[in-house]
């Protein structure tokens, strides 16, 4: 065949079947055509490759770049020539609403348990919750003990007005009620939140309708040992700025209470715990429980129950 008379401007290279051309295996053979397309058009052609299915390998990394001169140069109100100022104070009022201002209902049951100790077992519980926002709030705390088959020890419910002060931190102020014994009732003013390295601290000082002032300090963390299983340290120290006879308190500290206790969280709302409890009277108090004929020192197993909403 005379190659040099055929007029290769007439083939139709579009209807050639390149995939039946052998064109070998050797490294410097042409490339396989059966995969091009010879049909396609300029247009076609011309267009840019799609590079969205490239993926880049694991080394690869994206370039860190700092945004353009122009980022955050417009005004700070910007929304309102487009939606207008009506709707804007809307949604900054939802906003408020949503994020700060709504208000809610927080109930804790912090300890509810059995205690298992020397002569007769007793019970503690030891509740509180709020109503309110994020800045003010109605709080209320309740906490007792005492022994099954006789009459209950201790019991004592607060109502407080609390106000945030700090980010983790609230003042609170009301009332409390003593509910056993000669009973009383106190003005409250203290403090609640968590100080630094989590420790969640509530004290308060309280002065009784009878001119006499006392004081509470609590302290607990919790130890994560897994996503479920906590281990809380907690530590109460009460003090007296006088001596009470009639309620078996003394002058200067009047009991200590330090705890171990270990939970695990069915769910974030409900963690069941076993724990060991020591307590003991102080000084003066000490001398009014041994003239009472109780013990100054008591030992609890306890075990008990945690849970919100």
């Amino acid at each position: 065949m005379d190659h040099g008379a055929m007029d290769h401007g007439q083939m139709d290279h579009g209807q050639m079947d390149h995939s039946q051309m052998d064109h070998g295996q050797a490294a410097d053979a042409p490339p396989d055509h059966s995969r091009m397309d010879h049909g396609a058009t300029p247009a076609q052609a011309a267009q840019p490759m799609d590079h969205s299915s490239m993926q880049m390998g694991a080394d690869d990394t994206i370039p860190l770049l700092p945004p353009p001169p122009e980022a955050g140069s417009g005004p700070a109100r910007a929304a309102i020539a487009i939606w207008g100022e009506d709707a804007m104070q809307q949604a900054r009022r939802e906003l408020i609403r949503d994020t700060d201002g709504g208000l809610r209902l927080w109930f804790q049951g912090d300890r509810l348990e059995y205690r298992l100790r020397e002569g007769s077992d007793g019970y503690l519980w030891d509740i509180q919750g709020y109503y309110g926002g994020d800045l003010n709030k109605f709080w209320f705390k309740s906490e007792g003990e005492g022994g099954f088959g006789e009459a209950v020890e201790e019991a004592e419910v607060q109502a407080l007005y609390s106000r945030a002060i700090a980010p983790f931190f609230d003042l609170q102020v009301g009332v409390r009620q003593d509910l056993t014994g000669p009973e009383r009732t106190h003005a409250v003013i203290g403090v609640q939140g968590i100080a630094p390295y989590h420790f969640e601290i509530d004290a308060a000082t309280f002065l009784s309708t009878k001119g006499d002032i006392t004081a509470s300090i609590e302290a607990e963390l919790d130890q994560r040992i897994t996503q479920r299983l906590i281990l809380q340290p907690r530590a109460e120290i009460a003090l007296a700025a006088q001596d009470i006879p009639e309620l078996g308190i003394g002058a200067g500290i009047d009991t200590l209470e330090a705890g171990l206790r270990l939970r695990y969280e069915i769910a974030r709302e409900f963690a069941p715990y076993i724990g060991v409890d020591q307590e003991w009277k102080i000084g003066t108090s000490r001398d009014f429980a041994r003239a009472e004929g109780e013990d100054s020192s008591v030992t609890n197993y306890v075990v008990g129950l945690r849970f919100w909403f």
